[in-house]
C-alpha cells in the first residue's frame, strides 16, 4: 500500500481495504465464444481469449454496458458466478468513452501479470481501433494504462433497474 492507502502493484496489499465485487463469466479463459448471461452468442474471435473475461451485473461502465472484469487465473466456466477482490483495472478508451476492465483474483497480480495484461490491452485497443475504422464508427480506441479499483469504480453507475441493454451498438 502506498501512503495514501492505495494498491501498488508489486506491493503487499491490505486485502481486506480492497473493493468485492459480484462477477459473472462470459468468455472462458481460452474461449472463442462471448456470450451474454442468456446464453447468446455476442461475439466469435479469431483468437482465443487469454483471461477469464465476464461482468459486474450490479454496475454499468462509462460505455453503457456492463462493467467488464477480467479474473486472472485457472479457467471458470462459462456462466460462473463469484465474489472475488478488485486489484485494480485497466482503462481503455473505446470509441471516446471509458471502458475500465476491472482486475480481479484471489491474491493481488505480480507486476509482471500487470505487465501482460496492459501488453495485452494496448493490443486490444489497436485491433477494437481498426475493427471500428472498418466498421465507421469514430472515435479514439487505446489504452490508458492502470488505474485502482476505486478509481475505475467512482467512474462506474449502478445498474438501473430497468436496464434493457447498452444504447450504443458493439
Amino acid at each position: 500500500m502506498s501512503a495514501t492507502g492505495t494498491f501498488r502493484p508489486g506491493t503487499t496489499a491490505d486485502a481486506a481495504a480492497e473493493p468485492v465485487v459480484e462477477v459473472f463469466i462470459e468468455v472462458p479463459r481460452g474461449s472463442f465464444l462471448k456470450r451474454d448471461p442468456n446464453g447468446r452468442v455476442h461475439f466469435v474471435s479469431p483468437l482465443p481469449c487469454p483471461y477469464n473475461y465476464g461482468a459486474v451485473p450490479a454496475y454499468l461502465g462509462g460505455e453503457g454496458d456492463l462493467l467488464d472484469v477480467v479474473v486472472l487465473g485457472p479457467r471458470l466456466r462459462f456462466g460462473t458466478r463469484r465474489r472475488l477482490r478488485v486489484w485494480g483495472a485497466i482503462t481503455l478508451t473505446d470509441r471516446g468513452e471509458s471502458d475500465d476492465k476491472l482486475i480481479c483474483n484471489a491474491q493481488p497480480p505480480t507486476p509482471q501479470e500487470i505487465r501482460r495484461l496492459l501488453r495485452f490491452f494496448r493490443f486490444y485497443a489497436r485491433c477494437k481501433a481498426l475493427r471500428n475504422l472498418w466498421r465507421g464508427r469514430p472515435g479514439r480506441n487505446a489504452c490508458e494504462g492502470w488505474c485502482t479499483a476505486a478509481e475505475a469504480l467512482k467512474r462506474a453507475q449502478p445498474l438501473p433497474e430497468r436496464w434493457v441493454g447498452p444504447a450504443v451498438p458493439f
